[in-house]
């Protein structure tokens, strides 16, 4: 299995509730990939408000395999999706890792 974490922060300008509107827009373009991708387990998008956070956004994924990851970076609608957020965040971090199912 692999995880697949990307972490933004939103352009400057936006407000709190730009923010928000931006995060559901997100979440309702990412997470309905998951039915298009062989191999996709869990595709989920969470904007938590906790202070303790020091980013925006997140996306927390898991794919049964590093091709089953490849093929939805590479798919049309994620392709689409990185588009919009590319226009509403300024900075990406991102961590994959391969693990053992329980």
């Amino acid at each position: 299995m692999v995880k697949h974490i990307v972490l933004w922060n939103f352009v400057e300008g936006l407000s709190g509730e730009g923010k928000m509107e931006a995060g559901e827009k997100m979440k309702s373009l990412l997470e309905p990939i998951k039915d298009l991708v062989p191999g996709a387990v869990e595709i989920q998008v969470i904007q938590n408000r906790l202070s303790s956070s020091n980013c925006d956004i997140a996306l927390i994924s898991t794919f049964e395999s590093l091709d089953a990851l490849m093929t939805y970076q590479n798919h049309p609608a994620h392709v689409e999706a990185g588009n919009y957020v590319r226009s509403v965040t300024c900075s990406r971090t991102c961590m994959d890792y391969e693990f053992v199912s329980k």
